[in-house]
C-alpha cells in the first residue's frame, strides 16, 4: 500500500511494517509477522524494487509481533537486522515479555486479532539470532538516515524513527491507532506496554519534531501530523 513517495507499508492495519525507499534502496521497518515475507516481493515492485534492493531491518523494537521475517531475511539475503541495545536479547528471544500490561479486553477485536497473527505465522516466530545494536539519539547509516528517538516503556528499548526526508516518524508500539484488544481507534497509549506511566512521559521526546506521517506498529497510519497525534494519545491515556 502507497501512503506517499518511497513510503510504502506492507500487510494489513493489524500489524504494520513500513518500507522507506532512498536512492532505489529500502530500509524495511519492524517485520511484522513470518507469514508478510510472501507479500514483500510485491509490495518492493509496487515500489519499483526488488529484495536486491533491501539494505536493512529496522525494529521499533524487541516484540515478536514485529520481528516476523526479520530471521529469514538476514539469513537468506545477509540483510542486517538493527534494534535499540536493550531490546537485543527480547528480539533474540532470549528474553520474554511479561504478560502485562493488557488493559480492557473486548472479545472480538481480541479473537480477530489472533486469528489473523495465526494464519501470519505469528504462533511460530523463527528466533532471530543476529542483531546490530543502537542508541538512543543515533542516525542509521541505511536508506531513509532515521533518527532514533528512545522511548522506553512498552519495552525497555522501544523507540520512534524520524525519517526528516520522508516526512515520518514510525512510533512502533509507543501508540496504536487501533487497540488490538479493544478495536477502539486514533491514536491512543498501546496494549501489552511493560511500564505506561514511563511510555507516556517518554513521549515528550517527541514534542519538538515535526512530521506529518505518524505510522502504529498497529493501526492505521496518521497524516494528521505529530503534534496532534501525541494530543489525542495524552488525551486517551
Amino acid at each position: 500500500m502507497k501512503l506517499g513517495p518511497s513510503l510504502h507499508r506492507l500487510g494489513s492495519s493489524l500489524v504494520n511494517v513500513y518500507l522507506v525507499e532512498e536512492a532505489g534502496l529500502v530500509t524495511i521497518v519492524d517485520a511484522g509477522l513470518p507469514g508478510y515475507w510472501a507479500d514483500l516481493p510485491g509490495e518492493l515492485a509496487a515500489m519499483g524494487r526488488t529484495l536486491d534492493d533491501v539494505r536493512a531491518v529496522v525494529l521499533t523494537h524487541g516484540d515478536t509481533d514485529h520481528v516476523g521475517f526479520a530471521e529469514r531475511i538476514r539469513r537468506e539475503r545477509g540483510i542486517p537486522v538493527y534494534v535499540h541495545e536493550l531490546d537485543a536479547a527480547r528480539a533474540r528471544a532470549e528474553v520474554k515479555k511479561p504478560m502485562s500490561g493488557w488493559g480492557p479486553v473486548k472479545i472480538g477485536p481480541l479473537m480477530g486479532f489472533l486469528m489473523y497473527t495465526a494464519r501470519k505465522g505469528g504462533l511460530r516466530i523463527p528466533r532471530l539470532t543476529e542483531v546490530v545494536t543502537f542508541g538512543d539519539g543515533a542516525t542509521l547509516d541505511v536508506p531513509g538516515a532515521p533518527r532514533v528517538v528512545h522511548l522506553p516503556g512498552h519495552t525497555p528499548g522501544s523507540v520512534a524513527l524520524h525519517v526528516p526526508a520522508r516526512d515520518a516518524v514510525f512510533m512502533g508500539d509507543a501508540m496504536t491507532t487501533r487497540s488490538v484488544l479493544t478495536g477502539e481507534v486514533g491514536p491512543r497509549p498501546a496494549p501489552f506496554t511493560l511500564e505506561p506511566a514511563q511510555a507516556l512521559a517518554s513521549l515528550a521526546k517527541l514534542d519538538n519534531l515535526e512530521a506529518t506521517w505518524v505510522l502504529p506498529g498497529h493501526g492505521e497510519p496518521s497524516n494528521g501530523g505529530l503534534a496532534e497525534a501525541l494530543r489525542q494519545i495524552r488525551a486517551n491515556a
